[in-house]
């Protein structure tokens, strides 16, 4: 079987990836979920094929630029513009986790824009 028609979780490899990204969304559901779903989605498959080991690297680099700039902004919570940092912030994890999973799904590995790369990919 070659690595394109391999599936993870029962999905092809370009769907797992977006999902991956898509899956930050789960604290929607569970608060915290969307943090430890894209984490298990990674770990059990980072060593199985590169692409899903580069994508679940963005994805924690994302989780700490976003860790960091949330402190930031609570930081600023109290000259006003922290308020508008979260905004802000919510607004990009909106945009950037949905155009990282279409490209994903495209096959391509999309960096976060504003990302701090703390694991190389």
């Amino acid at each position: 079987m070659d690595e394109q028609q391999e599936n993870y979780w029962g999905m092809p490899l370009n769907t797992f990836c977006m999902l991956m990204h898509l899956s930050q969304f789960a604290s929607i559901i569970a608060p915290g979920l969307g943090i430890i779903l894209p984490i298990i989605m990674w770990a059990t498959n980072k060593d199985k094929n590169a692409v899903i080991d580069q994508n679940g690297k963005i994805i924690f680099n994302w989780f700490i630029s976003m860790l960091i700039f949330s402190i930031v902004c609570a930081l600023l919570w109290f000259f006003v513009i922290g308020m508008i940092g979260f905004i802000v912030l919510a607004i990009a994890n909106l945009i950037f986790a949905i155009i990282a999973a279409v490209k994903a799904n495209q096959g391509e590995v999309w960096p976060y824009p504003l990302s701090i790369k703390c694991f190389k990919y």
